[in-house]
């Protein structure tokens, strides 16, 4: 636990360090945005084509990571959906829960990654994200919709293809399989961008945090984040316990299930009409519980 806890602290102090910067009047709310941008279009992507384009892709236990990642969010979208209609949650509310429930924080993921489980950890790493990513978007933009009968096939197609991870993660693997791989020092150059990538979205979860928002609604958001913290990472283990996945494997399905979910919800969440304050109150309590529920889950891993 103790050497979990050295792992964890510097990345949970990067976000309270983002926390704070953001109440200090030297930086402006257009630098906060920029720098957000800056992570989401360019710097993040960097980092998954320069993974995936080297990953291994023939691994023979691919196709049972897919399978088990595939059945961990049927699983949990199911629950989700009968619980919709047996508590007659709105769309704006039921959005909300799913994004709480099934997305992931990518930054704080790749980060615990790279402390614990090193460069190989990262390969895997990238594709379960190559997975989890168009995925777990396009979950959440069919659940932030009233009626599915007005969104036309070209405007889901738009919304996803928009989205700058998923654009990165089809270049990585189109690199991937190609043979191509990433010549004339280009993977060196995604490298550079990449190493900047993740201490900068510590700082900038930190600087999104709200806890004013924590006031309302106290007993859904805490059961969401339970859920997601808790109990979307058994399901995980128990699934990668029944599919043979290896130690690796099992250990990052688990930490990506464990992990808080994405403080882009809010974003996906206030574009699509949904309830961005409850969803801004997720995020908050999510990274926060993050805090002590991490260490525990990955001691229980390593051990």
């Amino acid at each position: 636990m103790n050497q979990i806890f050295i792992i964890l602290w510097p990345l949970f102090a990067l976000i309270l360090l983002g926390f704070i910067l953001k109440r200090n009047a030297m930086f402006s709310t257009l630098f906060w945005q920029g720098a957000e941008k800056l992570n989401y279009f360019l710097l993040f992507p960097a980092l998954l084509i320069n993974s995936l384009a080297t990953a291994s892709l023939d691994n023979p236990q691919l196709s049972r990571l897919v399978w088990a990642i595939l059945t961990v969010i049927s699983i949990g979208y199911v629950i989700l959906i009968f619980l919709r209609y047996l508590f007659q949650w709105p769309t704006q509310r039921f959005g909300v829960y799913v994004q709480g429930t099934l997305r992931f924080n990518t930054y704080l993921g790749l980060a615990i990654t790279i402390d614990i489980f090193g460069t190989h950890g990262i390969a895997v790493a990238s594709l379960i994200l190559a997975i989890l990513v168009p995925l777990c978007n396009t979950v959440s933009i069919l659940a932030l919709t009233p009626n599915k009968n007005t969104l036309s096939i070209k405007q889901f197609v738009m919304v996803i293809i928009k989205n700058p991870l998923i654009i990165a993660c089809f270049i990585g693997i189109s690199f991937n399989l190609s043979k191509i791989g990433l010549p004339y020092g280009s993977g060196q150059f995604l490298k550079i961008l990449a190493s900047a990538s993740l201490p900068l979205g510590l700082i900038c979860i930190g600087a999104s945090l709200q806890p004013s928002t924590l006031r309302s609604d106290k007993n859904s958001i805490i059961i969401n984040s339970l859920s997601r913290l808790l109990l979307m990472p058994f399901i995980a283990g128990i699934i990668g316990f029944l599919f043979h996945l290896n130690i690796l494997e099992l250990n990052l399905l688990i930490l990506f299930f464990a992990i808080p979910t994405a403080p882009t919800a809010y974003i996906l969440t206030r574009q699509l009409n949904g309830d961005s304050q409850l969803m801004s109150a997720i995020i908050t309590l999510q990274t926060i519980t993050a805090v002590i529920t991490l260490p525990i889950i990955l001691s229980l891993e390593l051990n």
